[in-house]
């Protein structure tokens, strides 16, 4: 066991709603989990969250999403919509381990809430309502968790409703999300009969009764089977329990040699402990996945889940991060989100990989090559914290102070300390001839934030409230990096760029109540994009005299058009023009096929999927690498016009959910909408529909979805890829853009 401290914590009341705010002491790095709730919109992250915070001992009483009053989801936007928009950073203590826990969005705007996150914890617990199983934004949640790595833990809520079912869920686990659910509890009744779970590793029997009403959920019955009990329960629970120790044993090849040496008379003798360790291997591992069953709503299996996350999550000293290493005990942390304050100003979320933090002491921010002061260290609690000394690392903190950090910084103690790293890692790469690693900075991996798909034009209410606009549109995009703001350089608007219809939406109701700016937003315009459709030759000269220097540069060069699948853009030297120009003229030339790609030949809309070859340059002594750049831009600006321009429209992938008689209208709808029918599948009494539909043609689709079904459709849409548009569709367009249709 290692010997690095945090802070673990005991609770003292706080005036606040009955809030139980934490002391702190100290105890062992091993004793520490940092997870996320992760799940499809609706399926009870928030919920779940709040249950765990009062069976702690964290709240006095129950947060309820429909009653806007839930700890995590604090924001006035959240609590009106009973959604999750930010996610949210609690602490709390479950039987000698600490749990920093955050709870994050399930609605596919705010993706990147999610993704980021995901960057910093070590765990994932993924929500599934049981009726539903895997849904469409699980997916995407679980893809990312599977991109970072993460160790996950399932829990299928909602086993208390009618159409809940255990064996539909666990399929849809293993086909849809490809991976290996292990059962670890069997439910006792089912529906509104769901009254308790057995655990199969012990082989107790847990019980909870009472009114759904008054009952809390805090105490439960726990006994051992007994020959007396229901025989379709024994049965179930014997054929299960095989099943497990089956599946543990095929995934770790120790608890199989066990199994065949000490328990081969019989395997089901082997003891509780064995199994969960190897059961902690294999997750750990991320061969298997852990799957629990419950209902949070109705205070039912939640601590058994909780006893699961301490049990089979990984502790920080259990997850492999490489660059950290080179740092030994010296700070090494990622910033990973950013908040604003009124009083305090930027708080920014720190994940601690190495060292250890204290308030009043100056940070190295590599990515901005600066030094920081951080005045206050905070524990993270919703939107309540609590000032702390000091914190080490595997821990999550708030900072106060550093005005210059964003999403995705790394920061260290000092310049020195990043440069005794490098060193390190560079060492360890020349001992090893067979070491490619690049070491030369040493960064932590930050967030990839998604392109937004949405646009619209923003205007403040006087032009004296300009400057207060161009303020918080700056604080927002901190706060919110899937959030872009440009300028339109034809009509000086300002653009706002988001990831959807709801996370503009948001960005607009959150300007009018924090910063008092009553905007007024423009018609939502979808972001297209432009290629080329065949290749190209185009020469330029630009001949200017500005002042007594005279600035004259010939270009020649040709773009071709790339795979179908391509979506970048390449710019290459013909082998002679490479060796012939000076770097700054290299520089130069690719800054102006940069900016040239920025603005497309049709609409303006970014180019992509292009290639440019730069054939000849020649520029008389003195012109300026500003000239250069510039006639650049222009040939290429000739040479994209006379390749012929193609618009590309974002596609977005759809599924909706809906019952068996409503089926008809919605598909005549989704093909009035250029909809793409790929699959109809069946979940329980429903009806799945996957298709693929123009962004453009999927404007105000969940209020004319409503109208369709009477309200009984569910529906979610993703970026899927862009595509070209047809000819006929791409007139249409330009006729529109063009004001004249």
């Amino acid at each position: 066991m290692t010997c690095e401290h945090l802070f673990t914590i005991s609770f003292r009341a706080c005036k606040n709603n009955g809030l139980l705010i934490p002391n702190v002491s100290v105890m062992f790095l091993v004793r520490i989990r940092n997870i996320g709730i992760m799940a499809h919109i609706d399926a009870g992250k928030t919920t779940t969250t709040e249950r765990m915070l009062y069976f702690s001992g964290y709240t006095r009483a129950f947060g309820d999403v429909d009653d806007g009053d839930t700890v995590t989801d604090y924001m006035a936007q959240e609590r009106e919509r009973g959604i999750t928009i930010q996610s949210a950073a609690v602490t709390f203590d479950w039987k000698d381990h600490r749990i920093n826990l955050i709870d994050t969005p399930g609605h596919v705007d705010f993706t990147l809430e999610v993704e980021r996150a995901l960057r910093v914890l070590d765990g994932a617990v993924a929500v599934f309502d049981a009726s539903a199983g895997v849904e469409a934004q699980t997916m995407t949640v679980w893809r990312q968790a599977e991109k970072h790595k993460i160790p996950c833990v399932c829990f299928l809520n909602k086993m208390d409703k009618p159409a809940a079912s255990l064996r539909y869920s666990l399929d849809s686990i293993k086909t849809k999300l490809k991976a290996n659910p292990i059962l670890l509890q069997i439910p006792i009744g089912s529906g509104k009969s769901f009254t308790g779970l057995v655990d199969l590793i012990t082989r107790q029997k847990m019980t909870w009764q009472g009114s759904s009403l008054t009952y809390d959920g805090h105490a439960f019955e726990t006994s051992a089977l007994q020959p007396s009990d229901d025989p379709d329960v024994l049965q179930a629970v014997s054929e299960a329990r095989a099943t497990l120790i089956e599946q543990v044993a095929d995934l770790d090849d120790d608890f199989a040699e066990l199994l065949l040496g000490q328990y081969s008379e019989s395997f089901d003798a082997v003891p509780a402990g064995k199994l969960q360790e190897a059961l902690r291997k294999v997750t750990l591992a991320r061969k298997g996945v852990p799957v629990l069953c419950g209902s949070s709503l109705k205070n039912k299996g939640v601590q058994p889940l909780l006893d699961a996350i301490t049990a089979y999550l990984p502790a920080p000293n259990e997850r492999n991060h490489d660059l950290v290493r080179w740092y030994k005990d010296d700070l090494c942390a990622l910033a990973f989100k950013v908040v604003h304050d009124k009083q305090r100003g930027p708080l920014v979320f720190v994940r601690i990989y190495s060292g250890s933090m204290k308030a009043q002491s100056a940070v190295y921010n590599i990515n901005r090559n600066g030094t920081e002061r951080m005045s206050r260290l905070l524990l993270p609690f919703a939107d309540q914290h609590i000032e702390i000394p000091s914190l080490s690392a595997g821990n999550i903190v708030l900072t106060v102070g550093l005005k210059q950090t964003v999403t995705g910084d790394t920061i260290v103690s000092s310049k020195a300390s990043a440069a005794a790293a490098v060193r390190r890692a560079q060492q360890e790469a020349e001992s090893k001839s067979s070491s490619q690693r690049e070491s030369s900075s040493l960064v932590l991996a930050g967030v990839e934030v998604p392109e937004p798909v949405f646009f619209c034009s923003i205007e403040p209410p006087t032009l004296a409230k300009q400057a207060d606009l161009e303020h918080a549109l700056n604080c927002l995009q901190r706060e919110d990096p899937s959030l872009k703001v440009r300028i339109d350089p034809d009509s000086g608007q300002t653009i706002l760029c988001g990831m959807g219809e709801l996370h503009i939406e948001i960005i607009h109701d959150r300007i009018k109540r924090e910063y008092n700016i009553e905007t007024h937003l423009g018609p939502l315009q979808v972001a297209y994009r432009e290629t080329i459709l065949q290749s190209a030759t185009a020469t330029d000269t630009l001949d200017r005299t500005l002042g007594e220097k005279r600035h004259v540069v010939t270009v020649e060069l040709a773009v071709h058009a790339l795979m179908e699948s391509s979506t970048s853009c390449d710019v290459t030297f013909e082998e002679e023009v490479k060796t012939q120009l000076p770097a700054v003229v290299r520089q130069a030339v690719e800054n102006g096929v940069q900016s040239a790609y920025l603005q497309g030949p049709v609409l303006g809309f970014p180019v992509e999927g292009v290639k440019t070859v730069i054939q000849h340059v020649s520029l008389e002594p003195g012109t300026s690498a500003a000239m250069v750049s510039a006639c650049v831009s222009r040939c290429m600006l000739k040479a994209l016009k006379l390749a012929g321009g193609q618009v590309l429209e974002p596609v977005m992938a759809l599924e909706v959910t809906v019952g068996e008689e409503y089926l008809s209208p919605v598909l005549a709808d989704l093909a009035q909408r250029r909809g793409t029918i790929c699959d109809i599948q069946s979940r329980q009494e429903n009806k799945v529909l996957l298709a693929t539909v123009p962004l453009a043609e999927m404007m105000g689709y969940s209020t004319v979805l409503r109208t369709l079904t009477s309200g009984n459709a569910t529906f979610s849409l993703e970026l899927s890829s862009y595509e070209p548009m047809n000819t006929q569709e791409q007139n249409i367009l330009l006729n529109k853009m063009a004001g004249l249709a």
